[in-house]
């Protein structure tokens, strides 16, 4: 049974976000189960990203649900011993009723659900959706060819679409709740620092508070990056709110399983 309190609060390792044959992982379940164990990971969820209404080479399809299940109960038989593992996913908002509070999502067997948003409406064409994720190079091109450069629409309409799934709910986990800042700041620098953007987050904060989810710390970006999500500089807000946090590697390969937790654990304990 999930219970990320026990988790969170013991001095065992876990990992609550992974991706793997599934979707956009680089590695098999079977393997990120033998390197967790290989680094001493104690709990291990998968997290792929879940079938999406549109067009996305990055997640799983709805045919492969089944195939998936049955591999997290031969693992479960096979590691039962030796890692506590989570069958869970990380599902897509892409708009109202089409998120983690569908009825598909609520009736499968999960452990837990992350809410991500990673797809935003072009801003001449509202059916068309976007992936704002990913290289930077890839979203420079997308700000052009379905933005008009409107770097101010996407960070408000990705922070519009995140609110929009909080309020209907449906998932237990937030991921990676400012994930748009790194991509919004290659873009246009020191966006992050404007009063406007600073008070979206807050905004979003406060929301996530009202409906008692978990935050996710995200710890993919650090080791390229030097970064996290949600920014460092909002983890005195995270401290000062005593919210409750899990903190993911969001991993696509079984080496980096562990990657950047550590540092944002102790740079966490240390405000």
């Amino acid at each position: 049974m999930f219970d990320y309190k026990k988790i969170t609060q013991s001095t065992d390792l876990y990992n609550l976000h992974t991706h793997t044959q599934f979707c956009d992982g680089h590695a098999t379940m079977r393997e990120f189960v033998a390197e967790a164990i290989a680094q001493g990971i104690t709990h291990l969820g998968f997290t792929p990203h879940s079938p999406i209404s549109v067009e996305s080479p990055c997640n799983m399809t709805l045919d492969s649900v089944p195939a998936y299940f049955d591999e997290m109960e031969q693992l479960r038989h096979d590691y039962g011993d030796c890692i506590n593992l989570y069958t869970a996913m990380e599902i897509d908002y892409v708009g109202v009723g089409d998120g983690p509070a569908s009825d598909y999502f609520r009736k499968l067997p999960l452990d837990y659900r992350i809410g991500s948003v990673h797809f935003i409406p072009a801003i001449d064409d509202p059916s068309t959706m976007v992936d704002i994720d990913g290289k930077f190079q890839d979203f420079k091109v997308r700000m052009g060819k379905y933005f008009n450069g409107d770097i101010e629409y996407v960070v408000k309409m990705f922070y519009s679409q995140m609110m929009a799934m909080v309020e209907e709910g449906g998932f237990d986990i937030v991921g990676h709740m400012d994930k748009i800042g790194f991509n919004a700041s290659q873009y246009s620098e020191n966006i992050e620092e404007e009063p406007w953007y600073d008070k979206l987050v807050i905004d979003l904060f406060e929301n996530i508070m009202d409906h008692q989810l978990i935050i996710e710390i995200n710890t993919k970006a650090w080791l390229q990056r030097n970064r996290f999500y949600p920014n460092l500089k909002y983890f005195g807000m995270l401290k000062r709110f005593n919210a409750p946090v899990v903190v993911n590697s969001d991993t696509h390969y079984p080496t980096l399983i562990n990657s950047g937790r550590m540092e944002a654990i102790k740079l966490l304990n240390v405000l």
